[in-house]
């Protein structure tokens, strides 16, 4: 089947706990595995019937998380997200998305700066129990999906070391394995049926190898200067990295002469 999982998201939970009763927790055991993700933005929403609530669906196996949005003169603040953390992991729920406030009509008094949720994000990871934290997105205007955003801990990399701060501003170096083998895994990876995901491989298809670039929409029609195709589009110049195994190959590449390289 292609559903795996039922996930939910909704709020009546905090403002109607009364709802998840024993009959309905007892419905949801027969749909495993079901998950629940609630809305909570301040913890004052955190009222026992709600701690009751979460305790009944935890006890029937139901994973919670929780969903925020960062709001303007709301919860815009460490101390508070701090405390709704908290609040919510001692009901057993685990903090999932706190999301940068959409572009919507009518709630644009609601909205804080991007910088402020970083700020945010900066007093939560390392102050407190990791799991604890969630995760600030913004979700992309034009479709483009929740994209995380969190402070820079990756401060330099260079062949074989990387440069790493913590939250204190402690900053380190991890040395990277000199023998490490990417290609070790493959012959474990072919035997994990690989999920297809058409027009929605992204970056993961550069670092794969499957293409070298991505192009935004109209790119061709803007590079096309009134009809002439781009010099490095054309004629055998645009087989050039084919036979490094890179992109699709629509026809056969001509084979290299031993000492050309390619370049005529």
């Amino acid at each position: 089947p292609h559903i795996e999982i039922i996930r939910i998201g909704s709020r009546v939970p905090v403002f109607l706990p009364m709802r998840v009763n024993a009959d309905f927790c007892d419905m949801v055991q027969k749909y495993h595995p079901f998950w629940l993700n609630i809305h909570v933005n301040l913890p004052k929403e955190i009222t026992p019937e709600l701690g009751a609530a979460m305790d009944r669906l935890t006890r029937a196996g139901v994973p919670v998380g929780n969903q925020s949005v960062l709001l303007a003169g709301v919860n815009d603040s460490v101390h508070i997200q701090r405390q709704l953390v908290h609040d919510l992991v001692k009901i057993r729920v685990r903090p999932y998305y706190l999301y940068q406030c959409d572009l919507v009509e009518g709630a644009g008094h609601f909205r804080t700066s991007v910088s402020k949720g970083i700020e945010i994000m900066e007093g939560l990871r390392g102050h407190t129990s990791g799991y604890a934290v969630p995760t600030y997105v913004v979700d992309a205007p034009g479709g483009g999906g929740k994209i995380p955003v969190t402070p820079n801990y990756v401060l330099a990399q260079a062949p074989g070391k990387v440069v790493l701060r913590n939250f204190e501003g402690f900053i380190t170096t991890y040395t990277e394995p000199l023998d490490y083998d990417p290609d070790a895994i493959k012959p474990q990876e072919a035997l994990i049926a690989h999920r297809p995901e058409p027009g929605q491989e992204g970056i993961l298809e550069l670092l794969e190898g499957q293409r070298m670039f991505i192009e935004p929409e109209g790119f061709e029609e803007t590079r096309a200067r009134g009809g002439a195709e781009h010099r490095l589009r054309s004629g055998e110049i645009k087989q050039k990295w084919q036979p490094l195994g890179i992109g699709s190959i629509e026809q056969q590449p001509a084979q290299l002469e031993e000492g050309n390289d390619g370049e005529g």
